[in-house]
């Protein structure tokens, strides 16, 4: 996959970056639910979840690496 390629060149830091980000936009994404509010994509949710738990799995990786 793409993402887990660009992913695993990041650094644990740009990973943590990216992934305080997306949780942002993932909390933005849930306000808009709980309104009521319409969004643009309904897989959106779904797809930041996904990233989040790939940014995760690979920050664990890369500390049990060194």
């Amino acid at each position: 996959m793409k993402i887990l390629k660009e992913l695993r060149a990041k650094n644990p830091a740009d990973i943590e970056k990216q992934l305080s980000e997306s949780r942002k936009e993932l909390i933005k994404l849930n306000t808009q639910v709980a309104t009521g509010t319409a969004l643009k994509s309904p897989g959106q949710v779904r797809k930041v979840k996904k990233n989040i738990a790939r940014m995760i799995t690979i920050l664990k990786e890369k500390q049990q690496n060194g």
